[in-house]
């Protein structure tokens, strides 16, 4: 006898509906798999097997074929073992075709017939069109996201079994968690001093400005960075749905809500692949790091330490917010819109501009600015340096504000962005600078020395001016912009300098 099984396996953040089709019939005792499995697939075998029968339920005698329909799309991990299961017990007429019908299965087996989570419910639940779905209890919050079918999550391929031939009642699912969206942030106001700092991670927040840290060894760069999140507003719905989505498609932990609300943060350490940033893989394409930072901030810790290639592999991603991986064998867009926060030393031994302190070479210094290219370094809007706090501001120093008091001013900042027409100032097009951007003829001069000097590109323009208009939000200014505004938008902008002494040449290299 013949079954039909609706299902889904993911390509990317992508699910994509599978017809999992099984055949029984007599002869020889065989099991095979066709349809583009792999090896995972090919294996639910021995664990569809061991699961029917851990459940009490009878193992075909017979030869068994199955065929996951579309052929042309590959398939790939255990999330179609459920519905094999169902397959077989269904075309060896131990469970009615009926009590299936317009019915999803998505869930690995265990070998004792326990139901196990797979990544990426989500995207794969969205793209199905049945009545009702199955799946793990683990995945039941994040399937119940997709807002479509009904969602029932069994404990066990015996109760599943049991429900299907109405001898027992279907299992709640597991309730909904909730929990506050700010929990466990860093709260700004544990930073001593740093008032530089402090503004531009408020900036940064507030027009989503790229943001580059410099500074010595223990100046609170990292500190500094990893308050930003609790800076950033909620995350809309659209925006929400799709970092869920890459989070799932990832194998990364959801919130007890499932859906994920606060902006994401991802710290990769400076070791990671350019595969691991941008993601990919030979087969099966994952999401990377700038995916899962999708809606949320990517820091990057010495950020000197990175590999060249991997660093300048962020260019795309950075303009265009998504990135599209290309494989001889598959192709997947992912969502990369984030805000990028880089922290390094001034040099190798961080002690540049320590007088007598620093121990590194000129080439030694040259070579570890040559890290991070020109056009990478453009485009963050914010420069900082960051020195190390005066005793005075870590013993005497009144607290600063915390990050709900600088929150407020963000969130005042960009609803004046949204009336825009965008999320936050860093998304104006250039073509609408002029209309909410308009310069004074004191910031005309500011901008046309820094440009005749070789401080700015046509492009660092336009940045800076994007983070001149945050800044007159913040302080409550409208159009046009003053040169005072348009000095400090300057000043965050400072070119990291490094300069080399050649004892053959005495030349002077400056970045």
């Amino acid at each position: 006898m013949l079954a039909t099984i609706p299902a889904s396996v993911l390509a990317g953040i992508t699910g994509y509906p599978v017809s999992v089709e099984v055949h029984v019939s007599s002869g020889l005792p065989t099991f095979t798999v066709v349809g583009l499995p792999d090896a995972a697939c090919r294996e639910a075998r021995d664990r569809v097997r061991a699961a029917l029968l851990s459940s009490g339920v009878d193992w075909p005698p017979g030869r068994i074929t199955v065929n996951l329909a579309p052929s042309g799309i590959r398939k790939e991990g255990p999330g179609l073992d459920l519905a094999i299961a169902m397959g077989v017990l269904v075309a060896d007429e131990q469970l009615p075709s009926e009590t299936l019908e317009n019915m999803a299965f998505l869930a690995e087996l265990g070998l004792d017939g326990r139901l196990r989570s797979v990544p990426g419910i989500l995207p794969q639940v969205r793209c199905l069109e049945t009545d009702a779905i199955v799946v793990a209890p683990e995945s039941a919050a994040e399937a119940a996201l997709a807002s479509g079918p009904v969602v029932r999550a069994p404990a066990t391929l015996g109760e599943l079994v049991s429900a299907l031939r109405g001898e027992d009642i279907w299992p709640d699912p597991p309730s909904l968690g909730s929990g506050d969206p700010r929990e466990d942030t860093a709260d700004l106001a544990d930073v001593k001093g740093q008032p530089m700092a402090r503004l531009g991670l408020e900036v940064a927040a507030a027009g989503g400005h790229h943001l580059l840290l410099i500074g010595p060894p223990g100046a609170g760069k990292t500190m500094l960075a990893r308050r930003l999140p609790g800076l950033l507003p909620p995350l809309d719905e659209n925006t929400a749905i799709e970092a869920t989505m890459v989070h799932s498609a990832a194998g990364l932990d959801l919130p007890s809500a499932g859906l994920i609300r606060r902006a994401p943060w991802q710290a990769p350490h400076h070791s990671a692949s350019m595969m691991a940033l941008v993601g990919g893989g030979s087969q099966a394409l994952r999401p990377g790091a700038i995916s899962c930072a999708h809606g949320g901030v990517l820091f990057l810790d010495e950020m000197g330490e990175f590999g060249p290639q991997a660093l300048d592999a962020l260019r795309q991603p950075l303009e265009e917010g998504s990135i599209r991986v290309n494989r001889a064998a598959a192709m997947a867009t992912f969502p990369a819109r984030f805000l990028l926060v880089g922290a390094m030393n001034p040099c190798p031994c961080g002690e540049l501009g320590q007088p007598g302190m620093c121990r590194c070479t000129p080439v030694a210094r040259l070579r570890y600015a040559r890290r991070l290219s020109g056009p990478l370094l453009d485009r963050f809007d914010l420069r900082i340096h960051v020195g190390r706090p005066e005793v005075s501001d870590l013993f005497d120093a009144p607290p600063g504000e915390s990050s709900a008091q600088v929150r407020d001013r963000v969130n005042q900042a960009r609803a004046v962005a949204r009336n825009r027409g965008v999320v936050s100032n860093s998304e104006l097009p250039d073509d609408s600078l002029d209309q909410f951007a308009p310069l004074d003829p004191d910031a005309k001069n500011m901008f046309s020395h820094a440009i005749a000097e070789g401080r700015l590109t046509a492009r660092g323009f336009q940045r800076v001016r994007r983070v001149a208009l945050t800044l007159g939000d913040l302080a409550g200014e409208g159009p046009p912009l003053t040169g005072g505004i348009v000095a400090q938008a300057l000043f965050m902008r400072t070119e990291p300098v490094t300069v080399v002494h050649d004892p053959w040449s005495c030349a002077n290299v400056r970045r």
